[in-house]
């Protein structure tokens, strides 16, 4: 069968993957969902769900700084890539030597929803995955449907500090928050990952920040950093929330659960 990637490639897949090379974590996690656990045979030292599953696969070096020697050695008959976090010369690299590489970078929840299917056919796997898929679905029928009753919630997502930088239109974390519920205080700016500044941040008046533990590994400190700003909505009705980034970055089989989590805590659900 053949596939087009997320860069517009024809990849051909001639039977299911036996041997698979994962460098984007959260797909992953899907992958071990999907029962393909004696399929993977490499990831990344940032594929760490599920946590009894990849601790005894090769590891290939990181998102950014591939180990494309160690990928050779695994001679994997698929690899799952991201055009977003994946190194252009890695990836480059890989496809000089003959490799099947299948490169993602999903920009909405549909799109991560619609990428489950994807690899799922891939690999072989689309009974396993259904359930998973159909799940997603309905939890994003569900939420439009609350949320055209209910007015969007303006709110502030950084990934990043010094320089603070934020989330913005062609994003996955974006659309991830705005199909939650949520105005995205910095979507009328043209980046992806705009730099902003907390003083901004203040004058556009969010009702609720979100700071996630990655990319950015925000803490409690950093909640203390924003209460500087007592005249914002979100810092007078304490609606600072400290939550694990997989919820808002990780599209995969945690879409469903993740899209009802961030919902609660900006309705206050």
């Amino acid at each position: 069968m053949k596939f087009v990637d997320a860069l517009q490639r024809p990849v051909e897949v001639k039977r299911p993957p036996r041997r698979i090379v994962s460098l984007v974590p959260s797909l992953t996690e899907a992958l071990f969902v999907f029962g393909l656990a004696d399929a993977v045979v490499g990831v990344t030292k940032f594929c760490v769900e599920p946590r009894e599953g990849v601790s005894t696969k090769a590891k290939v070096g990181g998102t950014k700084y591939l180990d494309v020697p160690r990928v050779l050695e695994l001679g994997p008959d698929l690899v799952v890539a991201s055009a977003e976090e994946n190194r252009k010369e890695d990836i480059e690299a890989l496809l000089q030597r003959g490799l099947n590489v299948f490169i993602t970078l999903p920009k909405t929840v549909r799109e991560g929803i619609e990428l489950m299917g994807t690899l799922a056919e891939i690999t072989g796997a689309l009974e396993a995955a259904k359930p998973i898929i159909d799940e997603a679905e309905a939890t994003v029928a569900e939420l439009a449907a609350a949320n055209s009753e209910r007015p969007p919630v303006r709110t502030f997502c950084p990934i990043w500090r010094n320089p603070w930088m934020t989330v913005g239109p062609g994003s996955y974390m974006h659309d991830f928050i705005t199909v939650c519920g949520a105005r995205n205080i910095f979507a009328d700016r043209w980046e992806r990952y705009p730099k902003v500044d907390l003083f901004e941040m203040a004058e556009r008046d969010p009702d609720v920040i979100l700071l996630p533990d990655e990319p950015y590994p925000f803490s409690e400190k950093h909640v203390l950093e924003v209460r500087n700003y007592p005249d914002v909505s979100a810092v007078r009705s304490g609606r600072i929330r400290l939550l694990e980034g997989k919820h808002l970055c990780w599209y995969g089989p945690r879409i469903a659960g993740s899209l009802r989590y961030v919902s609660g805590l900006l309705h206050g659900t």
